[in-house]
């Protein structure tokens, strides 16, 4: 598993490589050069914020389609005015990178994720609309890969930082010069906060959809 910034900055632009697979050597990267606080912000991604008081603004209030399961149609639109969209129509995404990366690679364009409303939740809506179906709400595959390229494109913006402070080619290994060069990049907001203003205008890929293939035999290579 190569650590080098080079190598990171190739990945980061592959879109054959997952997100999934990228953040161990991103972490072990950072470690490296002892960008502790960077480090613990890829953790959490990867594994999912278990306080959802700390999820970051691109996991918060995601936009999704209400739906209710009617028994002779399936799920279809729920009937709810403006207000109940405003007040229901969004979720907190706490999971970590690689439940949403695999959710977002099994939709297929267009289409999203749907996901039942905790019961609480749904019986206060179910009461609201005076319905008694169940309800739940689909997040976009869009919004999905919004997400998730906030993440991929704020990695990307760190190991460019890093490249231009000289420290591309091959190490093993980080001088305490070249650690104290690069010591004010150990700031995971300054990165996500550019990402989510310019991502579009990156050269990082969107997340890809799984294969017919991939998707009953699993990925192979």
């Amino acid at each position: 598993m190569s650590a080098a910034v080079d190598h990171l900055d190739e990945r980061l632009r592959d879109d054959g490589e997952s997100l999934e697979e990228i953040m161990p050597s991103a972490i072990t990267l950072a470690m490296m050069l002892r960008h502790r606080t960077i480090a613990a912000w890829m953790r959490i991604e990867f594994d999912g914020y278990s306080d959802t008081s700390e999820l970051p603004p691109y996991r918060r209030d995601v936009p999704g389609h209400i739906v209710a399961r009617s028994p002779q149609y399936g799920w279809i639109p729920a009937p709810v005015d403006d207000k109940q969209k405003q007040d229901f129509g969004h979720r907190d995404m706490p999971e970590g990178i690689k439940s949403l990366e695999k959710t977002c690679m099994a939709c297929k364009k267009g289409t999203g994720h749907r996901i039942v409303f905790d019961k609480e939740e749904m019986a206060t809506l179910q009461a609201h609309i005076n319905l008694t179906a169940e309800l739940a709400i689909t997040i976009s595959r869009d919004s999905y890969n919004k997400l998730l390229r906030v993440v991929r494109c704020a990695l990307y913006l760190w190991e460019q930082e890093l490249m231009e402070h000289g420290l591309s080619g091959d190490h093993n290994s980080y001088s305490a010069q070249e650690r104290e060069k690069v010591a004010h990049l150990d700031d995971p907001e300054r990165f996500w906060r550019k990402a989510l203003e310019d991502n579009v205008d990156l050269p990082i890929p969107d997340v890809r959809e799984t294969g017919f293939f991939e998707r009953f035999f699993g990925r192979t290579g």
